[in-house]
């Protein structure tokens, strides 16, 4: 229950995925529960992505500080303080809290309390795996670190981890959110581990391990944690959903289905932003603001 980014098609196939695929099609044909372990470790392994040129300055003025969970620390960042109300931003999958830039900027801008964090196993934050509901745990922690939360902004798995486990809000007060924003959020867990498994030519028996596996470990099936059945759950005054029709990452189809199961959603749609421009879109960052006011 990570990685929702793989793409699970492309027209030409580098050599080190080929040889990857035949890896686990020799795996797979000597044991299934050999290629599910190196399947499972490949899932919940996020790459270290070098630094891109501006994300420095996205946490120079921060305030960095920790917070302590079940499977280490977690880094987090603040940026203005005194701003009236706290918009907590939730990154996806080989992403870190650097990834905010612009949002952060716009959101500072409108006078509002920006804090943003390092998933586990990503960026500062400690670990090497993680999973969607260790994701969620993290949130959790920092969430009830901070105080009363006014907004949550997540993308991607942040966003399946928010919306789908999901997280509880203000925990010390009445328990809603007043604003959620999702952005390019994947609607079902068993579709990402699909793609994941078309992208690696997993045959069906490891799959279905994979499975048994998230129900060994939680006590509940994979497609229980999903957007489409669980987002509509969590307590939020608002929500809102943008994803955009050329998404590469998470089918528009997805999106289509969160909001037919989610009442009430502000479901916005875009052209030509990608999976990961609708995080740094003037446009969708307007919206944003207003949305948020």
């Amino acid at each position: 229950m990570s990685n929702p980014t793989i793409v699970a098609t492309q027209t030409a196939v580098p050599r080190s995925i080929r040889l990857l695929r035949l890896k686990f099609r020799l795996l797979s044909g000597f044991s299934t529960e050999l290629a599910f372990g190196a399947a499972w470790r490949l899932f919940t392994t996020p790459r270290k992505l070098p630094e891109k040129s501006w994300e420095a300055a996205a946490v120079a003025e921060a305030r960095q500080f920790w917070v302590n969970s079940a499977r280490g620390a977690i880094a987090a960042y603040e940026w203005n303080p005194q701003g009236s109300r706290t918009v907590l931003l939730v990154h996806g999958w080989e992403h870190r809290a650097s990834f905010w830039g612009v949002m952060v900027r716009g959101l500072v801008g409108a006078g509002f309390r920006v804090v943003a964090l390092d998933g586990p196993a990503h960026g500062a934050s400690a670990g090497r795996r993680t999973t969607l509901p260790a994701f969620a745990r993290a949130v959790q922690a920092v969430a009830d670190e901070v105080g009363e939360v006014y907004a949550a902004v997540a993308h991607s798995l942040g966003a399946a981890a928010t919306a789908g486990i999901p997280v509880e809000f203000n925990r010390a007060g009445n328990g809603r959110l007043p604003r959620l924003v999702l952005l390019a959020a994947p609607g079902s867990t068993t579709a990402v581990a699909q793609r994941f498994a078309q992208f690696l030519h997993l045959p069906e028996a490891v799959v279905q391990r994979m499975h048994r596996y998230i129900q060994e470990q939680h006590g509940r099936d994979a497609e229980s944690f999903s957007l489409i059945q669980m987002g509509h759950t969590l307590p939020a005054d608002r929500a809102m959903l943008v994803h955009d029709f050329n998404d590469e990452s998470i089918p528009f189809a997805e999106a289509q289905e969160i909001a037919n199961s989610w009442p009430n959603l502000d479901f916005r749609p875009t052209t030509g932003l990608g999976h990961n421009g609708v995080m740094r879109d003037a446009g969708v960052l307007k919206q944003l603001v207003e949305f948020l006011s």
